[in-house]
């Protein structure tokens, strides 16, 4: 995320860290004090209620009153503790006074703190800002998504190895549409169109395949450099030494599977046989296509490999096909056992592609390895 003012950015409101704020706090506190709005109590200084109904007009939730008169249910709340730190409450208020804040957007959790803080802002002699509190997120089994779940943990899809600009995008649609039932919308164009008034009442339901899927989408769109630089962190994070091979395979294999995936922790089993001296064989595969009838056709495929001088993508397709002409069968009968014998896998890059990118003599090894297991 992008924002106009603060921390490495500068601005007119700075500091912009709370802890170098304490100066501007112990001003702000002065003026309450001064204007008989404090009390302390052991220790801790406290602001006085003014014990009165406070309107919160929510540009989300409505116009609601709340009844502070009664301190059995609304005590006076403390603003600074006894070892001299100050309550989120007090320095949220300051803060947003200071930065002259016009909105405050958070979630529906803070509604009761609301009046509270505009108790302060009044005491303060300060125009309460416009709130607007949205309905929180819940997971798909209608249970509320707090801090420990792990979708709710921005690292969770750094290491999966999801792009910013896709998770932005899926969050702006939780609780907000712009009512034209698009999913993917890039951040300029929701920035224009985002109004309050299409800002969903209900809770909203977090749905991960629908970002996996939106992730795909905007995966899909990459550049190839951007894509090949974060593949090759997918597979370093796998525990691939990517070391061994050159630049140029490196760069062939990551190329097959532009497109093809919808968040890179998805590439080392897509495509890890690639950078692996050995492969091992998916066994669903194996039932279906290491059989009896299949050999003599793996072992015929391996004739006709072995005869290309230029082994490249069109040589390795005419080659198959020929293949399958003679055998008197259709070509995916000798694909879907090829694929298996080089990748140990039913599914992957094209496979024209990925055996030109493996190489004559690797994909040779690699079935002969087949044939001896069947």
């Amino acid at each position: 995320m992008d924002w106009d003012e603060g921390p490495k950015k500068g601005g007119e409101f700075g500091p912009y860290f709370q802890s170098e704020r304490n100066a501007i706090y112990e001003r702000y506190l002065a003026t309450l004090q001064k204007a008989g709005h404090t009390f302390e109590d052991n220790g801790a200084i406290r602001f006085r209620s003014p014990r009165e109904h406070v309107v919160v007009d929510d540009l989300v939730a409505g116009s609601i009153d709340f009844d502070l008169t009664n301190p059995e249910t609304h005590p006076d709340m403390t603003i600074r503790r006894p070892d001299g730190s100050w309550i989120f409450h007090f320095v949220n208020v300051v803060d947003d006074i200071e930065m002259k804040i016009s909105h405050v957007i958070r979630g529906e959790d803070h509604l009761s703190n609301t009046p509270k803080h505009i108790e302060l802002y009044r005491a303060l002699g300060a125009t309460p800002p416009r709130f607007a509190h949205i309905a929180l997120i819940h997971n798909k089994d209608g249970s509320k998504m707090s801090k420990r779940d792990q979708g709710a943990s921005i690292e969770h899809y750094i290491k999966r190895g999801y792009l910013p600009a896709a998770v932005r995008n899926y969050l702006c649609l939780l609780g907000w549409s712009p009512k034209d039932d698009r999913e993917k919308i890039p951040i300029d164009e929701i920035v224009r169109l985002f109004d309050f008034k299409n800002v969903i009442r209900s809770a909203a339901t977090f749905d991960q395949d629908k970002l996996h899927w939106l992730n795909g989408e905007y995966c899909r769109e990459l550049q190839p450099e951007e894509f090949l630089e974060r593949g090759i962190e997918a597979f370093k994070n796998a525990g691939f030494d990517l070391a061994k091979y050159s630049d140029d395979y490196v760069r062939a294999a990551l190329m097959t599977c532009l497109g093809k995936i919808n968040i890179f922790d998805e590439l080392p089993g897509y495509a890890g046989f690639y950078f692996a001296d050995d492969v091992s064989y998916n066994p669903e595969g194996v039932a279906k296509n290491f059989t009896v009838e299949n050999k003599p056709r793996l072992e015929s495929v391996r004739s006709a490999f072995a005869e290309i001088g230029n082994f490249d993508a069109g040589a390795i397709e005419s080659a198959l096909k020929e293949t399958a002409k003679t055998l008197g069968v259709k070509v995916g009968i000798l694909v879907h056992p090829t694929r298996l014998a080089v990748t140990g896998s039913n599914a992957g890059p094209s496979l024209y592609h990925l055996l030109e990118v493996l190489g004559k003599e690797k994909v040779l090894a690699r079935i002969d390895r087949a044939l001896a297991t069947f």
